[in-house]
């Protein structure tokens, strides 16, 4: 099935005899330490879809930061109950909208593709996409019966992700100049994984915040070195902006594995190698 789905399209769905489950991902990346940290619960309180359950990427859909990286998988049987609280059922669809990056939504999305649920889409576009009434306060849902398997999606962890920067393509979901290693706002040191191809997910998206066609998708994923024939692998900062360039990928029609830990983890640790400046070759 298709990972997207429009705004219009979600206000049949909500107005059919079978809505899809909505959770709402809100949240924003905080580089500047002298801000105050993004509160996506408050931003949804104050206004959200209809029905929709706020979900929390930093505690709810990663677990601890520590040397796995910034945003690690959660614990699979927590983040289980997370989502039957939620009211996630194996046998009812789900929509994640953000605040219209897409990325956090994409991180709910691959995480319950990863363990096994058949019907997840991302709101196109976003909640700025959308155009029907908001609600404010709480959303209590009827809980779920949702239980995680994992392994549906491909996963890398970093010798993984190294491999196949040597065998396939490692794409590199990061700003460009972080993967050249001109800037580092958050990691230890800058650069990129030897021989990852940059490909920054924020060219996945038209100035409306939309992804591109399908096509454009692809012609820009084949100019990166995705042949058809090679495995296909994605990182960004932590995991989260790289599941976005998958959910792209997957617009495509191209497979691709996840390297939850990305540069957060790789970087983490001194003795693994760091490519800097453009790519080569």
């Amino acid at each position: 099935m298709n990972a997207i789905i429009s705004a219009s399209e979600l206000a049949q769905e909500l107005a059919s005899g079978h809505p899809p489950v909505l959770l709402d991902v809100r949240w924003q990346l905080t580089t500047a330490k002298s801000a105050a940290p993004f509160d996506g619960r408050a931003v949804y309180e104050a206004g959200h879809i209809p029905g929709a359950v706020f979900v929390d990427l930093d505690t709810e859909l990663a677990g601890p930061p520590g040397k796995g990286g910034r945003h690690p998988l959660p614990d699979v049987a927590e983040f289980g109950a997370v989502m039957r609280r939620a009211g996630v059922s194996a046998d009812t669809p789900v929509v994640a909208y953000d605040g219209g990056q897409g990325w956090a939504a994409s991180r709910a999305w691959w995480l319950l593709r990863w363990t096994g649920h058949p019907s997840v889409r991302v709101l196109d576009g976003g909640l700025a996409a959308w155009e029907g009434p908001l609600e404010t306060g709480t959303t209590q849902s009827e809980p779920g019966t949702f239980e995680p398997v994992p392994g549906a999606m491909g996963l890398l962890d970093a010798e993984g992700a190294a491999a196949l920067a040597r065998t396939g393509l490692l794409l590199d979901a990061r700003a460009a100049e972080r993967y050249r290693g001109d800037v580092e706002p958050i990691d230890p040191v800058g650069g990129h994984i030897p021989g990852a191809v940059s490909a920054p997910t924020t060219e996945n998206v038209a100035e409306d915040g939309r992804l591109l066609p399908a096509e454009e998708l692809a012609a820009r994923f084949k100019s990166r070195g995705a042949s058809g024939t090679s495995d296909v692998g994605v990182y960004c900062g932590s995991g989260v902006s790289a599941a976005h360039e998958v959910l792209a990928l997957a617009v495509a029609g191209i497979p691709a594995s996840l390297y939850a830990g990305s540069w957060s983890e790789w970087s983490s640790d001194a003795s693994r190698p760091v490519a800097t400046g453009p790519e080569t070759g």
